[in-house]
């Protein structure tokens, strides 16, 4: 899941809202008209309107999954972790192979400094979801953040296996590789993307890193 937001521009929204807000007037129980005017909320960053519009939205429907996981996305805006740390887990207790519900709580738990649970929940999204790109990218990415280089090696491999067009998890492994001062290392990495078909101009910062 992620918000959708559309080409119009911010103008476009507020005259959205000011519509859905009528509509919703003379029909207060119409569930989509709320979700939509909560994601023209969230397009205008007015996530506390956003957040009360979700809330409404379950308290007609209390396992409505879109209600909980932009509520939790808007919670996350705000900083209020703690509160989209319940939105995210209520979701994940209704729908468990959901793979960017659980990659939100990851991200929040991290935002809430809580390491071991942070590492946990990666851990558990890989567990759940072993052919996903993402899910390994997401945990290379916090092993990198942790300066856990030897393992952060393996998931970035991991990550482009299951993804090799994306060539940004090919470039993370080089970063790592040069923050380890593997120059050799790193330098044969960026020369097999180029085997590979990856113009060698899009690598000339790494390339020059390299030197």
């Amino acid at each position: 899941m992620a918000v959708c937001a559309q080409a119009q521009t911010p103008q476009q929204w507020r005259d959205s809202v000011t519509t859905l807000m009528e509509q919703i007037r003379m029909n207060p129980d119409n569930i989509d008209l709320r979700l939509k005017k909560a994601e023209a909320n969230i397009n205008l960053q007015q996530y506390d309107y956003a957040i009360s519009e979700y809330g409404d939205v379950l308290r007609l429907d209390e396992k409505n999954l879109a209600a909980l996981y932009f509520r939790a996305y808007c919670h996350s805006q705000k900083q209020r972790y703690d509160l989209a740390k319940v939105d995210y887990e209520t979701f994940i207790l209704i729908d468990p192979m959901q793979l960017n519900a659980h990659l939100g709580l990851a991200h929040t738990l991290q935002k809430m400094g809580r390491k071991a649970d942070t590492v946990d929940q990666l851990n558990r999204c890989v567990q759940l979801f072993p052919d996903s790109a993402d899910a390994y990218a997401a945990r290379a990415a916090y092993e990198t953040e942790q300066q856990l280089y030897d393992v952060a090696l393996y998931d970035w491999d991991e990550a482009f296996r299951l993804n090799p067009r994306k060539v940004e998890y090919a470039v993370s492994k080089v970063d790592v590789l040069l923050r380890q001062r593997r120059i050799l290392d790193a330098r044969l990495a960026l020369d097999e993307l180029v085997r590979k078909g990856t113009p060698r101009a899009a690598l000339k910062e790494w390339f020059d890193r390299c030197r």
